[in-house]
């Protein structure tokens, strides 16, 4: 028995464990150390092979563009044929499960931004624990920027199940990191500092003595609704992405059905172009990416053809550091233009966030 077939012995120990012991007020520090025994094995057993590889179909994705996006779902919901339409991709359409043998990148161009889309091969249930394409699909999806999964109008329920799919490999999301700070020691054991009083300081530490922690001071910055979120604060190896959630073939609905799907879902017809505008516009805002136009002149018109592409939550500051280190030296006042400027030519500093289709001029 090999190191991984052990490690997975033990995890499926551990798992029954969990689901033979009934939680209660009393169970809940014994449920508290198991799961973070199970949340370190299953760390050891993925994270070495992070980043893809093996044998098999090559998983060895080049990124290009300003932002990676995955498609992920069931064999045969239509994948292949919205990346087809969204991008320049040629990707092998077929009515039978398993048509996408790789993963299949092309570019979808949108307002300026180049945005890399991923066309993933089918997941099935299962693949946490290695399924199917398993590990090596859920090494793509952990390095992209945004996850979109997708199903068909006759399988809804299977958005619930391949988000626990993805849950289960320690992918969460449309979910922000818990705060938790762990500032590691030489010496003086675990100390807790939570204003919150989440949970008994003791199961805290026992918790992160199962994760390896020892020596350290832990942080909590926020009131934890559950033990498996102080978890993930402790774990190296989860993966926090936006989601966007996509059902497909609608056309075999009638108007009155639509309007039962949740709204929240975009609704896809790729052969109709049904969908397709509003399926760009929430990957947009899912990046949440924005425009930076940058002026030459003061009283000059911006650049428009090339914009710098930006994080939402960036500033200016980070404007200029990734125009030029040696620039952001020699640089002392920001001016503003656009819809969230308090008047158009507006100076402000350099810690000012960034918004849509903002233009600058940096001046000394």
């Amino acid at each position: 028995m090999n190191k991984e077939e052990i490690i997975k012995m033990k995890i499926s120990r551990v798992e029954k464990e969990i689901r033979d012991t009934p939680y209660d007020k009393s169970s809940e520090h014994h449920h508290g150390v198991l799961k973070a025994k199970l949340a370190k094995l299953k760390d050891e057993l993925d994270g070495p092979k992070r980043g893809g590889g093996g044998g098999g179909v090559g998983y060895a994705i080049k990124h290009s563009g300003d932002a990676s996006v995955v498609l992920v779902g069931l064999p045969s919901v239509g994948k292949s044929t919205l990346l087809n339409k969204v991008t320049n991709a040629e990707s092998k359409v077929g009515n039978y499960d398993f048509t996408t043998l790789g993963v299949i990148p092309g570019m979808m161009e949108y307002k300026g931004v180049r945005i890399q889309i991923l066309d993933l091969p089918g997941i099935i249930e299962g693949a946490a624990g290695g399924k199917g394409f398993g590990r090596k699909v859920l090494s793509v999806i952990r390095a992209s920027n945004l996850v979109v999964l997708m199903t068909d109008i006759q399988r809804l329920a299977w958005l619930k199940k391949i988000g626990m799919e993805l849950e289960n490999a320690g992918i969460r999301l449309n979910k922000k990191p818990p705060k938790i700070h762990i500032n590691r020691m030489d010496r003086g054991s675990i100390q807790i500092i939570d204003s919150f009083n989440s949970f008994p300081k003791q199961t805290l530490i026992e918790v992160a003595e199962e994760m390896g922690i020892d020596n350290a001071v832990i942080q909590i910055g926020e009131k934890l609704n559950s033990i498996d979120r102080y978890i993930d604060g402790l774990s190296k190896s989860r993966t926090y992405l936006p989601l966007v959630e996509v059902v497909t073939k609608v056309d075999m609905l009638d108007d009155k059905e639509k309007k039962l799907i949740d709204k929240n879902l975009i609704q896809i017809c790729a052969d109709k172009n049904w969908g397709i505008d509003e399926f760009k516009e929430a990957i947009w805002k899912g990046l949440g990416m924005v425009r930076v136009y940058l002026k030459r002149e003061r009283t000059g018109l911006p650049d428009k053809k090339e914009p710098l592409i930006m994080k939402h939550d960036q500033n200016l500051e980070m404007v200029l550091k990734k125009i030029s280190t040696q620039m952001s030296q020699d640089i002392t006042r920001a001016f503003i233009w656009g819809r969230e400027a308090k008047f158009q030519g507006q100076e402000v500093s350099f810690s000012y966030r960034v918004f849509d289709e903002m233009e600058v001029w940096f001046g000394r």
